[in-house]
């Protein structure tokens, strides 16, 4: 009989080897998660009950499917203040068409085998992206920190700012507010100095923990978090709300839905994979698992699902080996919802704002910027735009100025040109080019081959070409015949040596 139960004991270690490391970094990711997901709801304008459906959504349905096999799933910072606008704009019963769209249109992408093509969107947009949000993230907590309503422009919270901290100052409510967000930041900030003993527990859940005990204590007069139940909560997109996707406008904000949830997710991947050992991410696959996964979202009118890092990179440090830790984590947030939706109504708002202020601040790439000035400027102008647009006019906005301006960058570095001139005062003028010949730098190849003497024979080299664009051909061509029209010998053009293909290269020679 012992045998017996040892043979299954056997077969189970061998068919999940990981179960014990998997299970306890699901508990970490799960302790991680939680005050993330209500606070990345309450910030975006819904229940905070819907949070928890995007957690429990990416544990259990893109927690499953193949991809990333130690990315977690759910509800991010880096989107709150999309959702938050188009809340506003639309409200909430179209907030799930608009998810479900993007869910499908990730889905699309992936099937397509798209997901490897936004690993060429530049870095800098994403981070320009990221830093836009990470700002006007800042600026409207600030405000709920206080108790206050923000303004519904980037640059009216920004300049608004100084003006509510100091009502706030003034008022016995606000103050106390003000006090226990800030103190939420205090501890995030100084958690991961803090021995290591301590820091098993996560610093989000200690900081809300400690919020909401210093709340009930002192009877502080803060506002909590309204509990409507996990079931109340759900807002299934009524048929009405797709008559909708008729509006531009609406057309829009999936598109920037769909972009900014996508580069966010498999950036996020990239940088997962560089944390562990193990499998590495299949791009196309792990598009249409969070494609799945906000389609499933998109159904029950919940937040949209990116990939995000903090849980991620909490994962990894935790000791998954498998996606079952991921699983998990969604399993116990589901647990949760249902037993004890009563336990949200403790949890104070100052501190939820003190939460994603602090996830707001990791988002402004402060280093990254600085770095790149000194080594790269150009990338740092498309960071600093990118960013700035977002806050100044709004976020699809912002990304496609931010996508437009590294387009034209790339554009012009690309078409380096250097252009020689050689006049030894007898004999004919020569003209050297090499690099890339295009239309970006027509203006300069005319003026300077404009300005070359009329009487004298010209011979124009353009073995140095890598490239050489119709628009400049034609224009070089062009521009000899009118210079050999005035009576001096014609223009001697040597055209650019033939580019050698590398696969016929690379073939052998035939025998005999």
């Amino acid at each position: 009989m012992s045998a017996v139960t040892n043979d299954g004991a056997t077969g189970r270690i061998s068919r999940f080897p990981h179960l014990r490391q998997d299970f306890a970094a699901s508990l970490v990711v799960f302790l991680v998660a939680l005050p993330l997901c209500v606070g990345v709801a309450v910030a975006s304008g819904v229940p905070a009950e819907l949070g928890l459906v995007t957690g429990i959504v990416g544990g259990i349905v893109t927690g499953l499917l193949r991809g990333s096999s130690l990315q977690v799933s759910g509800p991010a910072a880096g989107l709150t203040v999309l959702v938050y606008e188009a809340v506003q704009e639309f409200g909430l019963p179209v907030l799930g068409v608009i998810v479900l769209a993007t869910g499908l249109l990730q889905l699309a992408m992936g099937a397509l085998k798209l997901g490897r093509y936004f690993r060429a969107i530049s870095v800098s947009v994403v981070e320009g992206m990221l830093a836009g949000i990470g700002l006007v993230l800042i600026a409207g907590q600030l405000y709920s920190m206080t108790g206050g309503k923000a303004p519904d422009s980037g640059l009216e919270k920004i300049a608004g700012l100084p003006g509510a901290l100091v009502d706030a100052a003034g008022d016995t409510t606000a103050s106390a507010s003000l006090l226990l967000g800030a103190g939420t930041v205090a501890v995030l900030v100084s958690w991961k100095r803090l021995p290591a003993r301590v820091r098993t527990v996560p610093g989000p859940l200690a900081a809300v923990g400690l919020a909401t005990l210093a709340a009930l204590l002192l009877d502080l007069p803060v506002a909590t978090v309204e509990v409507q139940g996990l079931l109340g909560s759900l807002q299934p997109p009524p048929l009405g709300a797709f008559g909708d996707l008729a509006s531009i406008a609406l057309l829009g904000t999936i598109a920037a839905f769909t972009l900014i949830a996508s580069a966010e997710s498999l950036f996020s991947a990239a940088a997962v994979d560089r944390l562990h050992d193990g499998p590495r991410t299949e791009y196309d696959r792990e598009l249409m698992a969070q494609g799945a996964g906000n389609t499933v979202c998109g159904l029950l009118g919940a937040l949209p699902m990116t990939a995000v890092i903090v849980r991620s990179a909490a994962n990894v440090q935790a000791g998954a080996r498998t996606k079952a830790s991921r699983v998990l984590h969604g399993v116990w947030l589901l647990i949760f919802a249902a037993l004890l939706p009563s336990a949200l109504a403790c949890i104070p708002l100052p501190a939820l704002a003190g939460i994603l202020v602090h996830a707001g601040a990791k988002l402004v790439p402060v280093r990254t910027v600085a770095g790149l000035w000194r080594e790269h400027r150009g990338e740092a102008l498309i960071l600093v735009v990118t960013a700035v647009s977002i806050v100044a006019v709004s976020m699809f906005e912002g990304v496609l100025i931010g996508l437009a301006l590294a387009v034209v960058k790339t554009a012009w570095e690309a078409s380096h040109l250097r252009l020689d001139i050689v006049d030894k005062g007898a004999g004919p003028v020569q003209a050297h080019l090499s690099g890339n010949a295009t239309f970006l730098r027509l203006p300069k190849i005319l003026d300077t081959l404009e300005a070359l003497p009329q009487d004298r024979p010209v011979e124009v080299d353009l073995s140095g070409l890598q490239h050489l664009d119709h628009a400049c051909r034609t224009a070089l061509e062009t521009w000899a015949e009118r210079h050999s029209a005035v009576g001096t010998e014609p223009v001697k053009v040597t055209e650019p040596a033939p580019v050698a293909d590398p696969v016929k290269a690379r073939q052998p020679a035939p025998a005999g």
